[in-house]
């Protein structure tokens, strides 16, 4: 299990992409990692776009970003819940500052041009927001998955496989 003693927070709001929060959530827990659903608030449960509940482990104020190896950010309409919590914002540019993993899928990049991280990075997304990734100074590519460092992203569900390996594999470096 390459992922033992690795610790990985996975954001969550109402209107989630369900196989965006999940398929990760569980390839990583496969692999020993500690993955921490985070929400606004601890023991909450959210609804994704597709109906698939999920319950919070701890709210955004319970943790401590440091004892954390790499944050998921899931697509859905999530994101733009996400990007209104200073906390959100914080977590993302700690991880970015320390080269630790992000990932993120879909609509997700909503919450990094929210943290002001994207200027110069290689990414992908939903095609429904390249300009927003454009205009937050990011350079878009229509691919699968784009790894720049620890910016791992990807654009939508079918992405998956190749996402959630590439995730793992920075997080396991």
């Amino acid at each position: 299990m390459r992922l033992n003693n690795k610790k990985v927070i996975a954001l969550v709001s109402d209107e989630f992409e369900d196989l965006e929060l999940w398929y990760p959530v569980l390839r990583l827990r496969e692999e020993g990692a500690t993955v921490d659903i985070v929400g606004k608030d601890a023991k909450q449960e959210y609804i994704g776009k597709y109906g698939v509940p999920v319950t919070s482990d701890y709210a955004f104020t319970d943790i401590d970003v440091e004892e954390y190896d790499g944050i998921l950010v899931p697509g859905g309409w999530s994101p733009d819940k996400l990007r209104r919590f200073p906390e959100v914002l914080s977590f993302i540019k700690h991880m970015d500052e320390h080269k630790k993993p992000i990932g993120q899928i879909c609509h997700a990049g909503w919450v990094l041009i929210s943290a002001d991280i994207l200027k110069g990075r290689n990414v992908t997304s939903t095609p429904g927001i390249k300009d927003d990734m454009v205009n937050a100074g990011a350079n878009w590519f229509d691919e699968p998955v784009v790894e720049d460092g620890h910016i791992i992203s990807a654009r939508r569900p079918p992405d998956l496989p190749p996402y959630a390996k590439a995730f793992a594999d920075c997080l396991a470096d």
